[in-house]
Parts: structure tokens; C-alpha cells; sequence
């Protein structure tokens, strides 16, 4: 499976790291110059819960700010208790 939010469709979204050197202008050097540019990811917070979606309880990714906003309905607590065994 991708790395896609199901509720804000947040995903892997690419840009670049800017290395720099040199003292800035206003601390009284020459300026700071770019050495080199590479490329990088920007990784969305990715969580896999289980939502309760079209009335049924399904595992689904989502990130971070989805679960932070409310809007992953999270399952109810199931009350589950063993039968008694009989004696």
C-alpha cells in the first residue's frame, strides 16, 4: 500500500535541501553561497487505525493531523466477557 492519508489525502511529496556556507552579509562577511542542491522527500505521519466507515469497522491509513482534526471515528469499546464455565 502507498503512503496516502485516506481522509485528507496527504502524501509523499517531493523538494530539495539546500546546503549552504559562508558568514551572512549583515555579520560581516561576503553572503552565503549554495554549495549544492539534492532532492528529498517530505514523509506524511502515517498511522494505520480502524475507523468505522459506511458502518463497518475497517483498517485504514491515516495521518496524524486526520486523527488529531476527529476526523477518524474510532470503533466503540467492545464489552467482551468469557462465559462461565460450568462445574
Amino acid at each position: 500500500m502507498s503512503r496516502v492519508c485516506y481522509f485528507t489525502g496527504k502524501r509523499t511529496a517531493a523538494g530539495r535541501s539546500i546546503c549552504r556556507r559562508g558568514k551572512a552579509k549583515y555579520l560581516g562577511g561576503v553572503g552565503r553561497k549554495i554549495t549544492g542542491i539534492t532532492k528529498r522527500k517530505f514523509k506524511p505521519n502515517i498511522q494505520k487505525v480502524k475507523a468505522v466507515i459506511d458502518g463497518k469497522v475497517c483498517r485504514v491509513k491515516a495521518s496524524a493531523k486526520a486523527i488529531k482534526m476527529d476526523l477518524v471515528q474510532k470503533p466503540p469499546k467492545r464489552n467482551y466477557k468469557p462465559a462461565e464455565k460450568a462445574d
